[in-house]
């Protein structure tokens, strides 16, 4: 608790999401572990694996159903990278919001005209993420028969594969 060689912890807002000030410092790459239904204001909630969830604007979502389609079960296991928009207006002050730089299931680099404001389009672009390959961590976990053992693996893997492995069951449910 005294440790002072990273205080990135104590600048971090309480919110029920990820915030623009999340990423101050940093840009986020993370993988998809839900997507659900949210509020009028907020209709999409992504969760993602080890963090608050991200709750895209419209432009984002805009976006992510231009690259990836509108069903967002498909968007489990999937990855993306979010970065701070320090030029993100709200009432037409700059405050910043998170955007998305990078997804994972494209092949080349998209470009978007989207609207920025009543009657303004801005260009926004997506490159493709090159995202881990987890298939050998999903085959093994698949050939583990007992539960103990599954639970004391689970924890050994990151976020990123245990993503990975709920979305390979949940495809695997669904099919």
């Amino acid at each position: 608790m005294n440790d002072i060689s990273n205080l990135e912890d104590t600048i971090k807002p309480k919110s029920d999401q990820l915030n623009a000030d999340d990423l101050l410092t940093s840009t986020l790459n993370v993988t998809i572990t839900g997507v659900r239904r949210g509020s009028a204001d907020q209709p999409i909630i992504i969760d993602i694996a080890g963090h608050m969830p991200y709750k895209p604007c419209k432009t984002m979502r805009r976006m992510l159903i231009m690259v990836w389609g509108e069903n967002g079960k498909q968007w489990v296991g999937r990855s993306m990278t979010l970065y701070n928009d320090p030029s993100v207006k709200w009432a037409g002050v700059a405050i910043g919001g998170i955007r998305i730089s990078h997804v994972s299931d494209i092949k080349e680099q998209q470009s978007f005209m989207l609207t920025a404001t009543r009657g303004k389009k801005q260009q926004h672009i997506v490159k493709p993420l090159i995202a881990e390959d987890h298939t050998q961590v999903i085959n093994q976990f698949s050939q583990i028969q007992e539960q103990s053992e599954r639970d004391s693996v689970w924890l050994t893997y990151s976020p990123a594969q245990q993503a990975a492995i709920s979305a390979a069951f949940n495809q695997q449910q669904e099919g």
